[in-house]
């Protein structure tokens, strides 16, 4: 893909369906020629000028993932629902107290921990099983998960609880990782199945589902996203360590919503089985990804992306 059209298509998805500007500089174009991206050039543009798409030109989203009324550089504060100012009602206060009452209770809404969550890819399984009961673990699927186990107990870090798809893959996976965990409370949940959670955009062609198939997975891994990706409760005092043993496509959908990226990006990330992504949530509602499929402690004939 071309500079240009890469900043194209960034333009589309940062900007959330709306272009907040009408060109950029990108040097000197190239002649049109074959093989090359035929860019539109509006009538006495300047040369070195990119000039990005019209509004509404870009794929629309479903209804279930929203959009922030920004350019490119804004931040949601709110992204969670969590922000305190959203948690009260500003309406409702003391008339003798005014603005200390209302500081008071900011402060008893403002999440004061910090959340680790740990997204896990299931090790390598048999792809040929009809069925999902038929997916099981290889024999090196097993024995990825026995490394993503050993590598998670190596951080030393209290976890709290093991979510996991119910898929046969995901469970067998967390399976063996949780006797490395010995205590840690293990939880299943259809949320996190595999699916088709939003068109790709650029899209491939290896992989095209029915647009049912978008409209069904779609809005149950959003509701995967809003109910475990968020700010800690106000309530929590100490920071957290979660686990989630899911899928590929939940967990690069989940990264893109949790960074605020755009949601069509997902597929343009790679992970290998048994990876570990770290996301971390701070108190204020910040996100930052510390690791993206990391598989750095397994041996390079140990890693495969079946």
């Amino acid at each position: 893909m071309s500079l240009r059209r890469a900043l194209a298509l960034a333009a589309c998805g940062l900007a959330g369906g709306s272009v907040l500007f009408s060109a950029v500089g990108v040097g000197k174009q190239p002649a049109h020629g074959a093989g090359g991206d035929a860019e539109t050039r509006s009538a006495g543009a300047a040369p070195g000028l990119l000039l990005l798409p019209p509004p509404g030109s870009c794929p629309a989203a479903p209804g279930w993932v929203e959009r922030p009324a920004g350019g490119g550089g804004y931040w949601d504060s709110n992204w969670d629902r969590r922000e305190p100012l959203a948690l009260i009602n500003r309406k409702k206060k003391n008339e003798e107290t005014g603005e200390e009452e209302l500081a008071s209770r900011l402060d008893h809404c403002k999440a004061k921990a910090t959340r680790h969550i740990f997204l896990i890819r299931h090790s390598q399984y048999n792809v040929d099983g009809r069925i999902d009961k038929d997916r099981i673990l290889t024999q090196l699927g097993r024995e990825q998960a026995e490394l993503t186990g050993r590598r998670l107990a190596s951080l030393g870090l209290k976890f709290d609880t093991i979510i996991h798809s119910s898929m046969t893959r995901a469970t067998e996976t967390t399976d063996i990782i949780s006797k490395h965990l010995p205590g840690v409370k293990k939880i299943s949940t259809d949320l996190l199945r595999e699916g088709a959670p939003i068109e790709p955009v650029p899209p491939v062609s290896h992989w095209k589902p029915e647009a049912v198939q978008y409209y069904e997975d779609g809005a149950r891994i959003e509701a995967a996203f809003r109910n475990y990706i968020h700010r800690a409760d106000a309530k929590q005092e100490e920071d957290s360590y979660e686990i989630f043993v899911c899928h590929a496509n939940v967990i690069r959908y989940i990264v893109c919503r949790a960074l605020q990226f755009p949601p069509e990006g997902w597929l343009r990330m790679s992970l290998n089985n048994g990876s570990i992504t770290h996301l971390v949530i701070r108190p204020s509602g910040r996100v930052a990804l510390r690791t993206l499929g990391d598989t750095g402690f397994m041996p390079p004939d140990k890693i495969t992306r079946t």
